[in-house]
């Protein structure tokens, strides 16, 4: 690699770095904000640099069977150029940093570009759940995009690709680190430390000298635990190895400064002849002196308050350990044992079970802590440890590498089997995956279908169907009422708007359109006409469930601002649209817990939405109200032969579902027509779909132009001819993305 993109990176990277995930919310150890202002002349560096990577990696790659698995905040840009060449490209990528939380990270100028490059991944891997609880809850907030876990694996649906979540903290390399402790000039070096600190209580810090690493914080425990506890001055030694930084500025001078004036006022305080109760080496120090250094120390002290992995207690335990079947090992005599007192805000942390965690801000409780784990009888050691080298020889890296290549084989064995294509400009380009069969509607297909039929059935739902969801005009147009009214005008037509909108809703917005079947509440009540009566499609239900979910949705009501509970006659809805999404979200998840506990013996199901939580009796949905109209219309003798069904929705997913089956239970004519069609290109039971309400519209207007209106049908003449001189306007109709749950 040449010296001129080496210094790219290193620019990229440090610069861009400060305010991005490596930066994971810093602060000095005086407690300081350690900020910086973000500078758009670094993004263009670090995106250079992901692109020089790029253009190697497409020197010898083979797309068709290669795996690329790229690495850590300084190459966040990668996958999205890897993505945008390669569509089907199978690509992994580990973040060895930590990921900050979403009021730091929402900070960042280009937050929603890392996020959407990240998501171009097909596997992301994390050391820790926060990590990656960090993460998911930027997607949710920032692009509205929610996790599921299904089996013990966590994804993320990204325009119909699921990216996983992995969580695997990174293991050591077991070989290396013992082909180091055979070597003979370690035993002699193991040898001399004993003799210099004979009769002493080592504890260890092995250290990045930068302001993350929190050894001041470490110093001033040590300090602590002197004067409270007066036994160890003369017995304990903390032997601090500070590796030189990898960077230089101010902070890293500070922090030098503060290390070097603590540990001269310890010293200077607790010092005695002989002994000096800190050890500070603040230079380069080899692998071999490093591990004998391990081998002798009694405990390890790591105070990071921020930090990746940080493999430090892992390779302390192994030393101690020695090497299996080796008489001339330098292990410590006698049974195994070691001790940590680890922070935290550290990745390894959490798969240290018999380590002393500490926050190391609070300087008193880990001077107390550092005493605690001195002081620990021999036996705990030695279970503590026993425990602790289990697992770090059989999670080494061979073992994480070998885990996070099977998931990413399993996250990408449908890559060839879904068609899929490419749309969006630089950091907002991703691919869209849908089912082999899912294809656009033709109108000209569905066109030919609706005139050689005779007896048609029109399914279509309301709000993102029909109008879009954030319209501030709810009500059909005039334009939209015509269509239908023309449509329902043909004999040969049955046509329903199925909605999850209440009855009053929907039969005042309709009122114009007298032959209209409306089924409301998701088909609980229904009616064919206009001047019929509402039937219901169950028995009138028993709805004292209500006075116990209303509480509890008022409770959490009360407690999210923005958000309301719409009361139907059989249902209620907890609307959280207009609430902060990332609270409102698990505040839904929460109230779903809470109702369907409460609600465990009562025949009503809780779901959840896009924006919504709603409970509703058993039995009712779109799709069994769907069922129920075919039926009926058979048994009338007008057995359907072409059926179109319209909507957006998860609740239109049940009458995609069951009118697919339609024609198994012999509900419909043989050889049927079927047309299931959701609005928007996204992951759907439907094997159709249009772009927006736009299409719809149009395609609706289409078919009501080849339609053929009874003139007895109680319309008048202007509206059931009115249809071929519409002109649906961009003007008269507002779209938008936004959408919403049960309409």
């Amino acid at each position: 690699m040449s010296r001129s993109y080496t210094n790219l990176l290193d620019l990229a990277a440090g610069n861009f770095a400060a305010l991005g995930p490596a930066g994971g919310g810093r602060r000095r150890e005086n407690g300081a904000s350690a900020g910086g202002r973000f500078e758009r002349a670094s993004w263009e560096a670090y995106v250079l640099a992901n692109k020089h990577f790029f253009e190697k990696i497409v020197e010898v790659i083979n797309p068709e069977d290669d795996y690329v698995w790229v690495h850590d905040y300084h190459l966040m840009a990668l996958p999205t150029f890897l993505r945008r060449r390669f569509n089907r490209l199978r690509i992994g990528f580990f973040l060895h940093s930590p990921f900050p939380s979403s009021e730091i990270y929402r900070s960042l100028p280009v937050r929603e570009e890392i996020l959407r490059t990240m998501l171009n991944c097909d596997l992301i891997g994390f050391h820790t759940f926060d990590y990656a609880r960090h993460f998911l809850s930027c997607c949710s907030r920032m692009l509205g995009i929610e996790y599921q876990s299904k089996r013990g694996y966590i994804g993320l649906d990204y325009y119909g690709r699921t990216v996983g979540i992995k969580i695997m903290p990174v293991g050591i390399h077991m070989g290396q680190l013992q082909s180091v402790l055979r070597l003979p000039e370690m035993q002699q070096k193991v040898a001399e430390l004993r003799q210099q600190f004979e009769g002493k209580t080592v504890l260890l810090g092995v250290d990045d000298t930068d302001i993350f690493k929190g050894i001041n914080l470490k110093l001033l425990a040590f300090e602590y635990m002197l004067k409270t506890h007066p036994k160890w001055r003369g017995r304990a030694v903390l032997v601090q190895i500070a590796n030189p930084a990898r960077g230089k500025g101010k902070d890293i001078e500070s922090i030098r400064a503060e290390i070097q004036d603590s540990c001269e006022r310890i010293n200077r305080e607790f010092g005695q002849s002989g002994y000096s109760p800190i050890v500070l080496i603040d230079r380069n120090v080899p692998s071999v002196e490093k591990l004998a250094y391990y081998t002798v120390a009694e405990c390890v002290v790591v105070t990071a308050v921020r930090d990746g992995m940080n493999l430090t207690p892992y390779e302390y335990i192994v030393c101690r350990q020695g090497i299996p079947n080796s008489e001339s090992a330098p292990e410590v005599s006698g049974p195994r044992k070691s001790m940590l007192v680890v922070s935290e805000f550290i990745g390894c942390s959490p798969s240290l079970s018999g380590a002393i965690r500490i926050n190391p801000w609070n300087v008193e409780l880990t001077a107390e802590s550092l005493n605690e784990a001195i002081s620990m009888s021999e036996r705990d050691k030695e279970l503590r440890h026993e425990k602790h080298y289990r697992y770090v020889s059989t999670h080494d890296v061979a073992y994480w590498s070998r885990s996070f290549i099977q998931d990413l084989e399993r996250a990408c064995k449908d890559h060839f089997r879904k068609p899929c294509w490419g749309i969006g400009l630089g950091f907002g380009f991703r691919v869209v995956a849908l089912d082999p069969n899912f294809s656009k509607l033709s109108f000209d297909s569905i066109i030919m279908s609706y005139g050689r039929s005779k007896s048609r059935a029109i399914f279509l739902d309301y709000d993102g169907t029909l109008v879009p969801q954030a319209s501030l005009y709810q009500k059909p147009s005039e334009e939209l009422v015509s269509i239908i009214n023309t449509l329902c005008s043909d004999k040969n037509n049955i046509v329903f708007i199925v909605s999850g909108r209440s009855k009053n809703s929907l039969g005042s917005m309709f009122s114009s359109c007298p032959i209209l079947g409306i089924a409301a509440e998701h088909g609980y009540f229904l009616r064919w006409t206009r001047d019929e009566e509402w039937q219901t499609s169950t028995q009138s239900p028993d709805i004292g469930w209500m006075q116990m979910a209303e509480p509890v949705m008022n409770l959490y009501t009360e407690a999210t601002d923005g958000s309301y509970i719409e009361t139907k006659e059989t249902a209620l809805v907890w609307h959280h649209r207009d609430a902060d999404q990332g609270f409102a979200s698990s505040q839904a998840k929460e109230m779903l817990d809470h109702l369907e506990s409460v609600l465990a013996n009562e025949a009503v199901s809780v779901k959840s939405g896009q924006f919504i939580v709603e409970v509703k009796p058993q039995g009712v949905s779109k799709g069994l109200i769907a069922e129920k109209i075919l039926l009926s219309m058979k048994e009338k003798g007008q057995q359907a032969d072409f059926v179109l069904c319209i909507g957006d929705d998860r609740s239109d997913e049940d009458m995609f579902e069951n009118i697919a089956d339609a024609m198994k239970k012999g509900i419909v004519a043989p050889k049927t027509p079927l047309f299931a069609c959701t609005v928007g290109q996204k992951p759907s039971k439907a094997k159709f779909y249009l772009d927006d309400t736009y299409e719809v519209v149009s395609m609706l207007s289409a078919l009501a132009e080849v339609s053929e209106p009874d003139p007895t049908a109680g319309l008048t003449d202007d509206l059931a001819t009115s249809v071929s001189s519409l002109d649906i306007s961009d003007e008269q109709i507002q779209f938008s993305n936004t959408r919403i749950e049960g309409s």
